[in-house]
């Protein structure tokens, strides 16, 4: 069994890489906060009594700014709150969890929604609020290419390579999800739980979190809670019999560990359903096998596939997809 010592400094490497390669290139002050985390006893001491999945980087700072109404001025404001709040951040962070919502990844998933035969009934897992389930609620721009009804949340794309180009969106006729810990877009603590998830210095997530949570507020989805193995094939089992019924998930599956989403994997492709993943490169082992060439050992955006296909590289909170060749062969192609 390791030493608590040598739990706490393999922790303080985890802030080091979290600050330099994670935060350094969006957030300058998620950057310096991590950093400082990282050279902290007496912060590395509070993180280690609490279990490993809650000492995470994007949990702390998110349950920092979600009980103070924002982020930490600096390392020495963080300590601060982190010694001087222990009881309440302690039960937030046990009680809640990373649970990032951000409907802009719906602009990669909308040229291959929209290829499929309609109409479509979508299911989401790990939906934690939902606001994925809304692709035909937004509006797109993927290079010039517009598309989608008058919206609050307009979604911008650029797009390198040859793929599919949506000239409408997808009729969805059902909506549902699967999240241990759903959370509801009508709630305004479970908004509020979203907001403090995104990072300083983005402000335009923050507002489009805002609209897209006013969109799912008012044409609710059915969010089950529950495991996504457990629960999956009862909720396509339900689904209308006129639709395709469309599995997918942004940036789930790198929380399960590597049984469970081997177990997912495999379940999904024996259901009678598409299946859409985006995520990152690593995360499912088949789809990066299928590159037609290895990625990039920094690589850090995430892969689109289709059934297992690997069809682009998206940015991980949306605005980017880089075709791949496969891609080519979708209707509608540009």
């Amino acid at each position: 069994m390791r030493s608590l010592d040598e739990e706490l400094t393999d922790l303080a490497d985890h802030y080091r890489w979290f600050a330099q390669v994670e935060a350094a290139p969006v957030s300058p002050r998620y950057a310096e906060l991590a950093a400082a985390v990282a050279e902290d006893a007496e912060v590395l001491a509070f993180l280690g009594t609490l279990p490993r999945p809650k000492r995470q980087a994007n949990l702390l700072l998110g349950a920092l700014q979600y009980l103070h109404g924002g982020p930490p001025a600096d390392g020495a404001q963080l300590r601060e709150r982190v010694t001087g709040d222990a009881d309440r951040l302690r039960a937030t962070m046990l009680a809640r969890a990373t649970q990032t919502n951000e409907a802009a990844r719906c602009a990669a998933l909308l040229p291959v929604l929209a290829g499929l035969p309609g109409p479509l009934a979508l299911i989401e897992v790990g939906a934690s609020a939902g606001l994925c389930l809304y692709p035909d609620r937004y509006g797109y721009d993927h290079s010039g290419a517009r598309v989608g009804p008058p919206s609050t949340v307009q979604l911008r794309c650029t797009v390198t390579g040859r793929g599919p180009v949506p000239t409408e969106v997808p009729r969805v006729v059902r909506r549902a999800g699967i999240d241990l810990n759903p959370l509801d877009p009508a709630d305004p603590d479970d908004v509020a739980w979203l907001q403090a998830l995104i990072w300083p210095g983005m402000d335009e997530r923050r507002d489009r979190l805002t609209a897209a949570a006013a969109i799912a507020a008012r044409e609710p989805a059915e969010i089950r809670r529950g495991d996504l193995v457990e629960q999956l094939p009862g909720l396509v089992a339900a689904m209308p019999a006129e639709a395709t019924v469309v599995v997918f998930h942004t940036a789930v599956l790198a929380y399960l560990p590597a049984a469970a989403k081997q177990a997912f994997a495999e379940l999904v492709a024996g259901l009678p359903v598409r299946w859409v993943s985006q995520e990152g490169v690593g995360v499912l082992p088949a789809v990066r096998e299928r590159l037609p060439e290895p990625p990039a050992p920094e690589e850090a955006r995430f892969l689109l596939a289709l059934d297992g296909e690997p069809l682009a590289y998206t940015a991980a909170h949306g605005g980017r997809i880089d075709w791949l060749p496969a891609a080519a062969g979708l209707a509608g192609v540009r």
